[in-house]
């Protein structure tokens, strides 16, 4: 199964209140985890990153 690529976008600073990577909207656990998941927890983190965008707005403007 093929691997999903990174959502890095080369942001890398985490929001003090929302505890979501500014750039990706990744957990420090999500990242950290990134290099050794599966294809399917890869698939899992990002399902869950188009959810969590959804409902919070963390991107730097």
């Amino acid at each position: 199964m093929d691997h999903p690529p990174s959502p890095c976008t080369g942001t890398c600073t985490l929001d003090p209140f929302t505890k979501l990577c500014r750039g990706c909207a990744r957990t420090i656990d999500e990242i950290m985890v990134w290099p050794t998941a599966s294809a399917a927890q890869k698939r899992a983190i990002l399902s869950a990153l188009g959810e969590r965008l959804q409902s919070v707005s963390v991107r730097s403007k």
